[in-house]
């Protein structure tokens, strides 16, 4: 595999994971309209899972919101700071959002041409990765955002929250009432 350019980097990032925190952020409107309309408390909600042994919905909200930076900020030759929460609510999820997406308009294409690494070290779970940027970036940081991304999408659709693609990526349209 051929290794990106650092300004190319930067170009298959930060606008990618603005664009999605984005719609993200829209979901989380939506999804505190939907659970006040349906009468779910927030905890509830929050706390739907696909499975038993995995992530709560809360938890796969913040995790999407900090691989953005997970990823960007060694990118640019930075240190990480998720901006996690103590404690999961709607208004600490908005919080890290909002926080993780000045970080990213912070983000030059210089800092990556500057300090992005030849190689970035990272856990996988249990397993200890070293990475070339582009190997960190395509292969494993963007799968796992859009896994976490994904999953938020799966559990809302799980608890009836009327979703189509024009959700999650904002560009499909449907009619209202359209399903397949």
């Amino acid at each position: 595999m051929t290794d990106l350019k650092p300004n190319t980097l930067y170009q298959l990032s930060v606008p990618v994971f603005s664009r999605y925190l984005h719609q993200l952020d829209e979901l989380l409107s939506e999804m505190q309209f939907f659970a006040k309309q349906q009468g779910l408390s927030e905890a509830k909600l929050l706390a739907a899972k696909l499975a038993d042994d995995m992530f709560p919905l809360g938890q796969q909200i913040s995790t999407a919101i900090g691989f953005s930076l997970r990823t960007c900020l060694p990118l640019a030759g930075k240190d990480i700071d998720t901006f996690s929460p103590d404690s999961i609510s709607y208004a600490s999820l908005q919080q890290q959002l909002q926080r993780s997406l000045k970080c990213l308009q912070l983000l030059s294409e210089e800092q990556f041409e500057q300090g992005c690494p030849a190689k970035i070290v990272t856990q996988a779970g249990f397993a200890d990765l070293s990475l070339s940027p582009s190997e960190y970036l395509q292969q494993y940081m963007l799968p796992n955002f859009f896994f976490h991304y994904a999953m938020t999408y799966a559990i809302l659709r799980q608890q009836g929250m009327p979703l189509s693609k024009q959700n999650f990526d904002g560009y499909h349209q449907y009619p209202k009432g359209f399903s397949f």
